[in-house]
Formats: structure tokens, C-alpha cells, sequence
């Protein structure tokens, strides 16, 4: 009889491949969900285990598909790699993502900028301050927002 699986584990199991279905999701979020619901950490641990032995969960998935998202979005590097450690993921290899959709950072705040701006230069310190701040708060580090600068 050791073989049977308790109701308890049947029903977090079916919670967890309901959210899976709709999207991605970390090992981390997983468990911040269920406990919400009411399900204990040590009753939903060795299900999530399981899922993700079984590859229905991937903390590698995830990353990628949030990662994609957000350079989607318009967003940089330390964005994305700090919205990731706060899900308990290890930060996936942002280059190579980045370099199959857009190139490079280098091209992505410039795309970023110019959606923002335009091709309008930049006219004075409080402007520059400005627009510095808003691709900052994007994720962009200052090293990457002086070199756009430089390049205009």
C-alpha cells in the first residue's frame, strides 16, 4: 500500500500543472503560489521535485522565456538579472539571448532610447540627467548609457 499517493499530494499536483499550463513558472514561484493557497512547504516540496524531474518545471525555461519577455519589453541587463534572483532563479546567459533577438545591448538601448526620444540630441545637463534616470530605472548600466551618449 505504499504505492498509493495521498489526496493531498494528487491536489497540489493538479495546482501546480494548472498554473504550469498557462506559463512558465520558477521552482521558487511554485512554492510562494501554493503555500498562498494553503499547502504546506513539505508537502509541496517533493511534488515540485517531481514536476521538475519529470521537465513540466524548468528554473532554465523560465528564466529564458522571462528573460526574453523582458528585452521584449525594453529592458537591460541588471533588470533582468535581479527580477530573476528575486524568483530564486540563477541568471541564465543574457548574451546569447540577447544576441539572437536584437544583436547586442549595445543596439538594445539604443533602441530603447530612440523609442523613448527619438533622434532628438541631448541639450542640456538636467535633460541628460533625465533621460539617464529613465534608462537606469530600465535596467541599462551607466558604463552602457555613457557609451550611448558618446555615440550621439
Amino acid at each position: 500500500m505504499d504505492d498509493e499517493i495521498s489526496p493531498l499530494v494528487v491536489e497540489i499536483k493538479a495546482v501546480c500543472l494548472r498554473l504550469l499550463a498557462r506559463r512558465e513558472h520558477s521552482r521558487q514561484e511554485l512554492l510562494n503560489k501554493l503555500q498562498l493557497k494553503g499547502y504546506g512547504k513539505e508537502d509541496c516540496s517533493p511534488v515540485i521535485e517531481a514536476l521538475t524531474n519529470q521537465d513540466w518545471q524548468s528554473d532554465r525555461r523560465y528564466s529564458e522565456n522571462y528573460a526574453r519577455s523582458c528585452i521584449q519589453r525594453g529592458y537591460g541587463p541588471i533588470y533582468i538579472a535581479y527580477n530573476l534572483r528575486q524568483q530564486g532563479v540563477a541568471c541564465v546567459d543574457l548574451e546569447t539571448i540577447v544576441e539572437e533577438m536584437v544583436g547586442s545591448w549595445t543596439e538594445q538601448i539604443e533602441q530603447v532610447y530612440a523609442k523613448k526620444y527619438g533622434q532628438t540630441p541631448v541639450l542640456d545637463q538636467k535633460e541628460w540627467a533625465k533621460r539617464s534616470r529613465f534608462l537606469l530605472q530600465r535596467g541599462f548600466s551607466q558604463a552602457m548609457i555613457s557609451a550611448l551618449f558618446d555615440d550621439l
